[in-house]
């Protein structure tokens, strides 16, 4: 049974000596996102072949190696190309750490405990169908104890239970030829988005709390190299600061980052200090202090997804429908995607948007409007909550 593994960091590297630890499974290649990352340093120690991803939001094909019986994906975040799967004879599974259909999405650990649920667990699901959504392959459950957060979760039960879940779903295939493939119930479906910031949730409303630590934004600009984000965190965790909150981005040979940091107010300025200290590395940093804002009353947390093909004035039609109607974009991605719909593998452009919408603007006009502007654009919309 040959393997390759999509992966990074400490999980990433956990997959990899448990899997090298099942009888008959052989590695065909080994696929992440750093030479430095700690499954490339593991990989390369174990004389497995490493693909390098140049894009790290995509798995393309000539990144898996002939020969692979199955794909398995360990904490990545990269799509697998549909090219990627076919090299893959039974195609690919990954571990998420919720029962899905339950809290699909990136902050699945952290919104079991937001949610206040009594149980938790694991899922190895197939790779297609989009994020989170294709059959479950194995699937197991552990109770949440009280005074679980979402570290101590995901380190006591729910990363051994992915482990020992991936190996046994592995093993089944190396003995059968074939993986279980249970369709997902859609009517359980729950959404787990990125978490920017502490919330307390009622039933039609999302008001961050006030916060007891000063919020900083931290901008940082430069030439692209190793070792950067891990600067930043380094410094964060040294003066007790939480990271809430981020983006990163590498252009042209530059990096772009910007991060959210929660820092105890009495620590605040040994941690500006400290981040600027980075300039003298060569990096440009800007740092924007905040002591929290107001809450945001009567106001609920939306997602839309468009995508279509790529055309001129997307994002403005979008946002001025937005404005019109006093709803605030809080958060916004784009992308140039390859593939995006099942019907359609040209380019296409994506867009990601979480808004606030005023208690005023009742869901059903909020829809109305914007299924209207993506017939429009002839895009493919999709709404969250």
């Amino acid at each position: 049974m040959k393997v390759a593994l999509v992966g990074s960091r400490f999980f990433g590297a956990s997959v990899l000596e448990a899997l090298r630890q099942v009888p008959g499974v052989e590695f065909s290649c080994v696929v992440t996102i750093a030479g430095d990352d700690r499954l490339a340093l593991g990989a390369q120690k174990a004389g497995i072949p490493v693909h390098i991803l140049e894009n790290p939001k995509t798995v393309p094909g000539d990144a898996i190696s002939a020969g692979t019986d199955v794909i398995i994906a360990a904490h990545t975040h990269a799509r697998i190309s549909d090219e990627a799967l076919a090299k893959s004879r039974l195609g690919g599974v990954g571990y998420h750490p919720s029962l899905l259909p339950r809290h699909r999405g990136i902050a699945a650990v952290e919104w079991t405990i937001l949610s206040g649920d009594a149980i938790a667990g694991g899922s190895v699901y197939h790779l297609a169908d989009g994020w989170d959504k294709g059959g479950i392959a194995a699937q197991d459950w552990c109770f949440v104890a009280k005074n679980d957060d979402a570290r101590s979760l995901w380190e006591r039960a729910l990363a051994p239970m992915g482990l020992r879940l991936l190996c046994d779903v592995v093993a089944h295939a190396r003995d059968t030829g074939e993986l279980p493939n249970l369709q997902q119930d859609e009517s359980f479906a729950t959404k787990a988005p990125m978490i920017r910031k502490s919330l307390k949730l009622n039933e039609d409303t999302a008001t961050p709390t006030s916060p007891a630590t000063t919020a900083l934004v931290v901008t940082v600009l430069g030439a692209d190299r190793p070792g950067i984000v891990s600067q930043l965190s380094d410094k964060a965790k040294r003066f007790g600061a939480s990271w809430t909150n981020s983006r990163m981005s590498h252009l042209s040979g530059e990096f772009a980052g910007m991060v959210q940091l929660e820092v105890p107010p009495e620590n605040t300025d040994g941690l500006i200090a400290a981040l600027k200290d980075l300039e003298s590395t060569g990096l440009r940093v800007a740092i924007t202090k905040s002591e929290g804002k107001a809450s945001v009353a009567g106001m609920r947390l939306m997602t839309v997804d468009l995508v279509g093909s790529d055309q001129i004035g997307i994002v403005s039609k979008l946002a001025a429908a937005l404005s019109e109607r006093n709803i605030s974009i809080e958060h916004l991605e784009t992308a140039t995607v390859q593939g995006a719909t099942q019907t359609n593998k040209a380019t296409s452009f994506k867009v990601h948007a979480e808004i606030l919408v005023p208690k005023a603007v009742a869901d059903a006009d909020l829809r109305s409007v914007l299924d209207a502007l993506a017939n429009e654009m002839t895009m493919d919309i999709a709404f969250g909550g």
